[in-house]
């Protein structure tokens, strides 16, 4: 079955470009004019991904970011002007999986799309991981920390399996989005900060701390095992 992805941006144009480019990839993609709409589209059910406009009238993408995640863990790619590095820390800060600065073309949305959504692989279905207080369900993707469910946002998920998979072992930055199955994601250092930053908290880890993701500084990041903390 394909996806249902849908565009909230006011660029009506935009939609039209995509509409069929995502059509003949197996994407359903639906459109909302406005933030408002957006949301109450989201309301009803049935996506499996959101493109995120930034910039629009009334209500602004950071805000629908913002409200989104108050209600859904859905994987939401943002679409940024070319250069604002501003919008896309605060949307990553506030939950976004990713981000595509504009202009961008139809393939690369598709591979971000993709990536954000991309769940479990077959083999691995089963698969549970625990350490330092956390267990994963890979399969279900579910997260507990303490016996507590948590919500994490699709790359964070993908991120924090990545690190539980080598726990006590360094994940160099540079490879962190490869192990976590992202390698068709293209990022910057700050990007992967940002995301560990988010899943800190999510993980009721100390920033000041930082006792269960800790920052082997000039590598990368090691989640401790159980006990080690």
């Amino acid at each position: 079955m394909g996806l249902r992805v849908l565009l909230i941006d006011d660029d009506e144009r935009l939609f039209e470009l995509l509409s069929r480019y995502m059509g003949d990839n197996d994407v359903a993609l639906s459109h909302a004019a406005d933030g408002q709409r957006g949301l109450a589209a989201l309301a009803a059910g049935g996506y499996d991904a959101v493109l995120l406009d930034v910039m629009m009238p009334r209500l602004d993408g950071i805000s629908v970011l913002r409200k989104i995640r108050e209600r859904d863990a859905i994987p939401v790619v943002m679409l940024t002007a070319k250069g604002d590095e501003a919008d896309r820390v605060v949307g990553l800060e506030l939950g976004a999986d990713d981000y595509v600065a504009k202009p961008f073309s139809p393939r690369e949305l598709l591979a971000r799309l993709r990536a954000v959504t991309r769940r479990g692989q077959p083999g691995l279905l089963s698969e549970r991981l625990s350490a330092g207080g956390i267990v994963v369900d890979v399969g279900a993707r579910i997260v507990t920390r303490d016996a507590r469910a948590i919500e994490l946002t699709a790359v964070e998920f993908d991120i924090l399996v990545a690190l539980m998979r080598r726990a006590g072992r360094v994940v160099p930055r540079a490879a962190l989005l490869a192990e976590a199955g992202r390698g068709d994601v293209a990022v910057g250092e700050r990007t992967i900060d940002v995301h560990i930053s988010r899943l800190r908290k999510q993980l009721g880890d100390d920033p000041r701390a930082a006792t269960r993701i800790q920052t082997i500084r000039g590598v990368g990041y090691m989640l401790t095992r159980e006990g080690d903390e």
